[in-house]
Parts: C-alpha cells; sequence; structure tokens
C-alpha cells in the first residue's frame, strides 16, 4: 500500500537534495517519477528543482488551482509512475494535500513532500499544516544552529543582519536572509 510522506525541515536542510537523490533512485531502477515544485518562484530557472550543492532537475509546476491529482493520473495513463515527489510543498493547498492522498491511496502510488514546517514567524505553512494532520510518515530532516543543536526554525534577516519580525509571509530569492536556527536562538533574536 502506497504512503503519502511528508518530509520537513528548516531552511539548508537539504530537503531539495534528498528529493533529487529519491528520483535518481528510481531512475536507476527504471522506474519513473513525477516530479513537482511551486510556480511561485518566478527567477531564473523556474520550475526547477535545485539544491545548494548543484543538483537539479526539471519539475511540473503547481499554482493553487493546479489539479495534481488529474494530471498525474493522465500521465500514468499514458505511461505508469512510480512515485510522486513534490518539493516546496509548504505551499500545497489544503486541496492539493488531499489529492496526493487521494493518489496514494486509492491509486497506490507514493507521494513524496518535502518542504518548510514553519515560516520566519514560527507559523504553520498552510500546506504543511495539513501534511502534518494526515501524512502517513512524518520524517524531520536535520538541519543545524551555530549553537550546534538542532536547527528548526527560519529566522529571517534584513541586509544588516537584524532579525525581521513582521512581512508578507514568502519572500522569492531571499534564501541568503534566512538563517536556520534552534529555537533557542530565533526566541532571542525576535526578542521573544
Amino acid at each position: 500500500m502506497a504512503k503519502l510522506y511528508f518530509y520537513y525541515a528548516s531552511m539548508n536542510a537539504g530537503k531539495s537534495s534528498t528529493l533529487l537523490q529519491a528520483a535518481f533512485n528510481y531512475g536507476e531502477r527504471d522506474m519513473r517519477v513525477s516530479l513537482w515544485t511551486a510556480a511561485i518562484d518566478d527567477r531564473p530557472g523556474f520550475g526547477a528543482i535545485s539544491s545548494r550543492i548543484g543538483l537539479a532537475s526539471d519539475a511540473h509546476r503547481f499554482e493553487a488551482d493546479t489539479d495534481i491529482l488529474s494530471r498525474v493520473l493522465e500521465d500514468h495513463a499514458r505511461e505508469p509512475i512510480h512515485c510522486v515527489l513534490i518539493d516546496e510543498a509548504q505551499f500545497l493547498t489544503e486541496g492539493q494535500v488531499w489529492q496526493c492522498a487521494e493518489i496514494a491511496d486509492r491509486h497506490d502510488v507514493p507521494v513524496l513532500c518535502y518542504g518548510l514546517r514553519t515560516d520566519f514567524q514560527g507559523a504553520l505553512f498552510p500546506g504543511s499544516a495539513v501534511l502534518l494532520g494526515i501524512a502517513d510518515s512524518l520524517v524531520e530532516l536535520k538541519a543545524v544552529c551555530h549553537c550546534g543543536r538542532k536547527a528548526t526554525m527560519n529566522l529571517r534577516v534584513d541586509e544588516n543582519g537584524a532579525a525581521v519580525s513582521e512581512g508578507a509571509q514568502t519572500e522569492i530569492g531571499g534564501n541568503d536572509r534566512y538563517v536556520a536556527l534552534c529555537r533557542r536562538h530565533f526566541s532571542e533574536a525576535l526578542g521573544k
């Protein structure tokens, strides 16, 4: 029986690298995967899943109104898909997460979602909240805080390195403005 998985972590924990490694492993066994990423990113290389260590692959793009279930099933009807891999899963809508569950439950294709759990204010992303609630398997990927403890939080900083506590939940292209921290150092940086 296929499952719905949620691999979550703070920024820079290797989520995309892990996803691309899984895709590579399926490919080595002549098994076909369907790769997805959020269409919210409109920078050069848009639609590519890429990691900081240089791995990359093109992918389908999803927006809030994308019917992932229909698209995967159409593709699966042409040639069997053995696994669906979704990067930036925090941007999935509640309905899309349920579509992923249906792909696993009714069509016996495992769905592996990779994304952030929380934003720079410590709040759950909508897609992550639903995945935490319904996924069959939750896997935390580890990042390290500067103190050596496990980093679970994403601090946004301004151009001077000062903590930012307000603003839009998502900032595209601002990877250099996020710092993965343990909860203690995250709280201290925000004065909590």
